[in-house]
């Protein structure tokens, strides 16, 4: 190859003639001992891996040159065809407006594929979400990997499909209204990236000190793999090389920086708080490759794993970035029945301008809600916060106030259906600290358990509000976290005003809900309604019991759901007969005249309900063969009395 006059570039020109069709491999030899693939490859080949690779994606790439070489080699097409996208004005949503859905392709689909995701697009789109973010699918070494050890940072890992299976998948969810976010990491690379081996000092297997990309040591002490220098020119324009590939080639909305914190030639070593001090340096850098995304549209979405102090992170913010914002430890504490300190999930509290904080109960990178509440919730009495049902409800207890808390917002795979599985569960089954990154059980056999459907619906019942009502996006509201297991978010707007109130207590406790007014106010879960004529009357509530009261009537999409648990400590009463067949009749004990009457399923949803001055209750064709609970309420006193009735 010849140099240009720069000095920094090579090139070479070669005959049409010797390519073959769509079939061409390459590698680069250097100094006549280097070895490698294309930093800039959009597809490879590996002897090592690809044996696993699924079969249809590899009958469209040519056979590995076994032959003439060894090691990692290029692929490319002469002429690439283009792929015929069908969504041409996709709108994203914005900023405030995300639901992000995080998914690991290996633990989210049992055959792990883009063909699957596609099928799974419609779960998503009816649960409520509008961004999917997808942890990383740029070639990693090996295949059973979370993707944090890229090697090829521009091609497409084949382990989980082909490229236009992605396209087609960023495409359908584009056609459902669902933004797709790519998780990227320009922090490092690892020994397979060519990046690496270009300049490699193999007698102490590290970067060399010539290298113009990676640091002969890191600058931080969270680093694993190798770490790039972004104050390098070499690194700046790779970097957005890369960035603009994927706007380019695939459409993706926006980018998740992993370890964003860990781009800065600030030596810390190993002081972690060094680290996570001021960095003007590394603020220049994050902002001019902000800029170079919105250079191709100001609505594509930078998203930074940051945890700096809040100096750095507030000007960030300010700057139009989102940030991550880890409350998992606390909300666990809100769920197990501990008190919980939940304001850092809250924009103003940390002073931004705007609330571009991605809070989070669950990540990745944390413990699951579930397994902790399982193994160390508190309990009280009859009620105790380790039994599955209990679990779930303190679950939906998390998920009512993080949703009514405004700005974008990230749900981490399976948590709608109150995923138990320990981060560290091994392979064999153990836990282990060291098995955080083994492969975990797919689990959408958990839809045919009817309390974690329950959980699904109160998840989708929560994302209708946010997606249709902007009361749910105001500027205008006030998160009081006071009290350590009393939490209340008012929301106020010109539409329509809301009050959330949670206990997060194991025992009955008073909330005072400050109603900004008096009237009526309607509990969106179960359809109540409330008439206010003291606003600082305080409420009773049950062990975990969440409520949402709007000032005008809203129905959830699958109906209202009462607790199951709530159900239990309600007044028992035996009907006849039972079981009973549609259109027989019920007859009831001697209650007052005027009853409210509701039919409830398995799931909690109350799927039939009326007033009645009758003794007895028609079943009604409507109802489908099954278990369902019969509360009766009588309107005089308002006691509520249950029966299990099984109709045939």
């Amino acid at each position: 190859m010849f140099r240009d006059g720069s000095g920094d570039r090579f090139w070479i020109s070669l005959a049409k003639s010797i390519f073959e069709d769509g079939k061409n491999t390459y590698q680069y030899l250097v100094d006549g001992t280097i070895k490698i693939a294309d930093p800039y490859a959009h597809v490879v080949l590996d002897p090592w891996n690809d044996d696993w690779v699924p079969q249809d994606v590899m009958s469209e790439l040519p056979d590995y040159p076994a032959d003439f070489t060894s090691g990692i080699v290029t692929v490319f097409d002469l002429e690439p065809s283009s792929f015929d996208w069908q969504v041409s004005d996709f709108e994203r949503p914005d900023q405030t407006e995300l639901v992000i859905y995080e998914i690991l392709m290996r633990d989210f689909l049992e055959d792990k594929n883009y063909k699957s995701l596609l099928d799974t697009l419609n779960y998503l789109d009816r649960l409520g979400v509008n961004a999917i973010e997808l942890m990383p699918i740029q070639e990693f070494e090996g295949n059973q990997s979370w993707g944090y050890n890229p090697s090829f940072h521009m091609a497409v890992d084949k382990y989980y499909g082909s490229r236009d299976q992605l396209k087609m998948v960023i495409d359908e969810a584009h056609a459902r209204g669902i933004a797709v976010i790519l998780d990227v990491v320009f922090n490092h690379a690892f020994s397979q990236s060519p990046l690496c081996q270009l300049y490699w000092d193999s007698a102490n297997f590290r970067p060399s000190e010539d290298s113009p990309y990676l640091n002969v040591t890191a600058r931080h002490p969270f680093n694993v793999g190798y770490d790039f220098n972004h104050e390098s020119q070499a690194t700046k324009y790779w970097t957005k090389r890369v960035l603009q590939h994927w706007i380019d080639e695939f459409k993706f909305d926006g980018f998740r920086f992993d370890l964003s914190k860990g781009l800065t030639q600030t030596n810390s070593g190993s002081n972690a708080d060094q680290m996570s001090q001021y960095d003007a340096s590394r603020i220049t850098i994050l902002k001019d490759y902000a800029d170079f995304i919105w250079s191709f549209d100001e609505s594509l979405y930078v998203i930074l794993e940051h945890f700096a102090y809040n100096n750095e992170e507030t000007e960030l913010a300010n700057y139009g970035m989102m940030l991550w914002g880890n409350i998992n430890h606390e909300f666990n504490e809100a769920a197990m029945g501990y008190t919980s300190d939940l304001d850092w999930a809250d924009h103003k509290v940390r002073g931004w301008n705007d609330p571009h904080l991605i809070a989070y109960p669950e990540s990745h990178d944390e413990e699951r809600l579930m397994y902790r509440i399982l193994e160390y919730g508190d309990d009280n009495g009859d009620y105790n916060t380790r039994e599955l049902e209990t679990a779930l409800e303190r679950v939906a207890a998390v998920n009512t106030l993080y949703m009514s808390i405004p700005g974008p917002k990230m749900m981490w795979q399976f948590v709608e259906q109150g995923y138990d599985f320990s981060i560290n569960r091994c392979v064999n089954g153990t836990i282990n600290p060291n098995c955080r990154l083994d492969p975990k059980p797919v689990r959408w056999d958990y839809l045919d358990d009817p309390f974690r459907e329950k959980l699904r619906q109160q998840t989708e019942n929560l994302l209708y509000l946010r997606n249709n009502y902007p009361t749910f996006h105001t500027d205008d509201y006030v998160f009081n976290d006071g009290n350590f297991f009393l939490k209340t978010v008012h929301l106020n707007h010109p539409e329509m005003d809301a009050v959330t109130l949670i206990n997060y207590r194991v025992i009955n406790s008073d909330i005072n809900p400050k109603f900004p007014y008096e009237g009526d106010w309607y509990e969106y879960f179960t359809g109540d309604s409330l008439t206010v004529v003291n606003t600082q009357e305080k409420l009773t509530f049950s062990p975990g019991e969440y409520r949402i009261y709007t000032s005008q009537p809203i129905t959830p999409p699958g109906g209202v759901v009462t607790s199951i648990h709530d159900l239990t400590e309600i007044i028992s009463i035996d009907v006849f007969p039972n079981p009973v067949g549609v259109g027989q009749v019920i007859q009831l004990p001697e209650l007052s005249s005027s009853k409210r009457v509701e039919w409830i399923n398995a799931v909690g949803q109350v799927v039939r309900n009326y007033t009645t001055n009758e003794s007895t209750i028609l079943v009604s064709d409507k109802l489908t063969p099954g278990l369902y609970h019969l509360k009766i309420t009588e309107l005089d006193t308002y006691q509520s009395h249950l029966a299990r009735v099984v109709v045939k």
